[in-house]
This record gives C-alpha cells, sequence and structure tokens, in this order.
C-alpha cells in the first residue's frame, strides 16, 4: 500500500506515521505551511521523517507552502492576531482553534498527490477528541470527503482514518507499543520554546500520555 499522510508533526499523526510503516506502507508525508503560528510542528515533522528515512524506512517527507492563502483561512487563533484560548478541547472557547475548511483543504491536496504520484490511498490521524470542536475531524465528514474522493478523479484514492473514533490516550498506548519519540512530536498551539501546557492541544496531550 503506498499512502500519502497528512502529517502535522503532532503525536497522533506520528503514531499513524509508525502504524502505517509498521504495517509495510510506503508514505508520503505531507506537512502544510499554512501561516500557523505554531511552526515548529513543521520543524518536528522534519526532524522525525529525517530520522525514519535514515533508519531504512520508505518514507519521504515534503513541507507544502500554502500561506498565499492565510488571508482565506482567517479569523482563527492559530492564523490571525487572536490569543489562544487556555482550557480543554471541550470548553466553548477552543472554538477560536478552528481554521475555516482546513481538513478539506489539506485532504483535497492530499488526494491530488495521491492521483499524480500513482499512491493508493490518502491518510489523516482525526480521533474522537476532536469531534468537540472541530466539524472538519467528525465521522460525517471523513465518510463525505472519503465519498467524495472516490469519485472526484479516475483514480479511486480512499480516505483512510484509522483513530477516527478512539481517544487520544488509546492513540498514546498504540503510540508506546510502536515505539513512537513522542518527545520529538510538537503539539502546542503557540509558536514558543517549550509547550504552554496551558492550551487545549497541550492539556489533551498530557492527559492521554498519564492514561497511557
Amino acid at each position: 500500500m503506498k499512502t500519502v499522510l497528512v502529517y502535522s508533526g503532532g503525536m497522533d499523526s506520528t503514531t499513524l506515521l509508525y502504524k502505517l510503516l509498521a504495517e509495510g506502507d510506503t508514505v508520503l508525508c505531507l506537512s502544510f505551511d499554512y501561516g500557523q503560528r505554531h511552526k515548529k510542528e513543521l520543524l518536528a515533522a522534519r526532524k522525525i521523517c529525517k530520522k525514519l528515512k535514515d533508519a531504512g524506512e520508505k518514507v519521504t517527507h515534503e513541507i507544502v507552502d500554502i500561506k498565499a492563502i492565510k488571508g482565506l483561512m482567517g479569523g482563527s487563533s492559530l492564523t490571525s492576531k487572536v490569543a489562544v484560548p487556555k482550557g480543554h478541547y471541550e470548553d466553548k472557547n477552543m472554538k477560536s482553534t478552528v481554521v475555516p475548511n482546513r481538513n478539506m483543504v489539506f485532504l483535497s491536496l492530499a488526494i491530488a498527490a495521491a492521483v499524480s504520484r500513482k499512491f493508493n490511498r490518502v491518510a489523516i490521524a482525526v480521533h474522537s477528541g476532536d469531534h468537540a470542536i472541530y466539524p472538519d475531524c467528525r465521522p460525517e465528514f471523513i465518510k463525505k470527503m472519503r465519498a467524495v474522493s472516490l469519485v472526484a478523479n479516475y483514480e479511486k484514492i480512499d480516505v483512510y482514518a484509522p483513530f477516527l473514533n478512539i481517544s487520544k490516550a488509546k492513540i498514546a498506548k498504540v503510540g508506546t507499543k510502536l515505539g513512537v519519540p513522542v518527545e520529538d512530536t510538537w503539539t502546542c498551539y503557540n509558536g514558543l520554546k517549550k509547550p504552554c501546557e496551558k492550551c487545549g492541544a497541550c492539556v489533551e496531550r498530557e492527559e492521554a500520555l498519564k492514561r497511557c
């Protein structure tokens, strides 16, 4: 199987990357620079992929520059001058971290790459913990994107989201079994030297790792 992975460099997508490689896939990791304030995730993605490739794994990595569309995806605390909220993903104030249409854009570009490079499917690491706040991480969205992907081109590209209905804590457990270097991943929404440990992404990550 040849899979294009929407890859952020965070714990979830890195766990999915390790899962795909463990299952024998050839993986093209696509990371997107969309003008996000937490660009450290791109550095994390590059570092992890380089280590894997140097170890002989079937992985390649590309950072796709789509900053030109940042103005079309504004209003979010991840792309605009809006403070990143503190708290849990289930808190209403976390809605400010929603980036308009982000996963549809990412998946569309990943599908295009899969078609042009003759890959079989695209993969994305959305999970149940994302459902409360992010509409483009919910089962109905993934189901419809899969349906559209199968008819949008001559080639039928599947949308694979194996973590869709499990928690981040379960993802952390999978990652532990696969030997995912969690210390190399980046989750924090703030582009600081160290994780802030207060934003929703940091809080949920810490909770997941404690339950691991």
